[in-house]
Order: structure tokens, then sequence, then C-alpha cells
């Protein structure tokens, strides 16, 4: 198993449309490239140590799979329209443990 970690934090006054953007647009077609959302969070306490407000834990069968769902125009368009509503976004991807991971 493979994770994709992916982290952010939302521009301000834009909380509303981003929270509406992940639910009807981002897990959906993250889920269809073959990318499967299994855990997000957000980060209410320990802002002060640049901790980022969300973060999004997916996974995958294998990298090599992940690696040519990353390559699409399909996820470079997700990602862009991601970055309408977010700031300080990275994304790391790593072997996947059963437990939370960051």
């Amino acid at each position: 198993m493979i994770k994709l970690l992916l982290s952010w934090d939302t521009l301000p006054d834009h909380e509303q449309e981003h929270f509406e953007f992940l639910i009807r647009e981002f897990a959906p077609k993250l889920a269809a490239l073959g990318i499967r959302p299994i855990e997000a969070w957000f980060t209410l306490y320990g802002r002060e140590n640049d901790n980022p407000l969300i973060t999004v834990e997916a996974i995958a069968d294998d990298l090599d799979k992940l690696r040519q769902v990353l390559a699409t125009d399909e996820w470079q368009s997700l990602k862009e329209n991601l970055l309408q509503y977010v700031t300080n976004f990275q994304q790391k991807v790593i072997r996947g443990r059963p437990t939370l991971q960051i």
C-alpha cells in the first residue's frame, strides 16, 4: 500500500467554497483516478507550530499506479482547482501503514 499525504491551509474567506469543492469535486475525482481518500483532518489546536489546517490521506495499490496518476492532466487540473482555495499546499508519497502518518 502506498499513501499520498496532502496538506494545506484554507485561504481566508474561502472556507465554504473550499469545503464544497472538496465534497463535490476533489474527493470523487480523486477516487475516480484510482486514489482512494481514506482520512482527512482539520487541525483545531497546534497551529502555532506551522501545522497545516487540513491533512488528507489517500491510498493507491502501488507506487507505479500512483506515479502514473500524478502525471496525468486530470490530476494537474484537480490540483490547480484546489489551489484556488488554499495556500501552503504540500504533497508527499510514502509507504503506507495502517496507522496515522504525517
